[in-house]
């Protein structure tokens, strides 16, 4: 039986033996493992990523879409809401001045009985009083209230000037002198202005 002679990895192969080795150990080249290359990405995972790229930018693409059609919703939606507010408001005011053609006459027919002075037409006036006190009650409740009008400095933005009376004193110029028809407001603006009498100086 033949000897086997084993080498060792390191030991060069004579070059009668018609076999060439190649070493790859970096080490064993005398190279450092910084100099090895690194091996290139396949082209197939290169596309992968490229298109997963592509796929996230989409992505964001819609989510800020998503974004812009939601908050332009909710600023339709808080629009429609103003609008409705303000058609329930209008429909209110409309109401409220009918009504107000009621106050007006009540208030008459206490004037005309006041003016007759006859006995049986006390109970009426009196009833007739409590029913416009009662009445205005249920317009408080609403929010309205009668606009102050006699003896006051005339304001464009409350009276409605029908007619100008004399007057002889000073004070008195460019104030509310009489009251054709009360006004009246809801909060802060005017519902209806007052008619009224404005004295100027002779």
């Amino acid at each position: 039986m033949s000897d086997i002679v084993t080498k060792r990895p390191d030991e060069a192969v004579p070059e009668s033996s018609g076999v060439k080795v190649v070493d790859r150990r970096w080490w064993a080249r005398g190279e450092s493992a910084e100099s090895t290359e690194t091996p290139s990405k396949p082209t197939y995972v290169e596309e992968l990523e490229a298109r997963l790229a592509e796929k996230d930018r989409t992505l964001q693409s819609y989510v800020e879409q998503y974004k812009a059609a939601t908050a332009e919703f909710e600023t339709a939606r808080a629009r429609a809401r103003r609008e409705v507010a303000r058609e329930v408001e209008r429909g209110k005011r409309a109401i409220l001045i009918d009504l107000l053609e009621i106050v007006d006459n009540l208030d008459r027919a206490i004037d005309a009985a006041r003016t007759a002075q006859a006995a049986p037409a006390g109970g009426l006036l009196q009833g007739v009083e409590m029913v416009r006190t009662q009445f205005l009650g249920r317009l408080e409740a609403f929010g309205v209230a009668e606009i102050k009008a006699l003896g006051q400095p005339f304001d464009p933005q409350l009276h409605e000037a029908v007619s100008v009376v004399p007057c002889a004193a000073e004070d008195d110029h460019d104030r509310v002198a009489g009251i054709v028809r009360r006004g009246y407001r809801i909060g802060d603006e005017v519902l209806r202005p007052a008619l009224v009498a404005v004295a100027r100086l002779a």
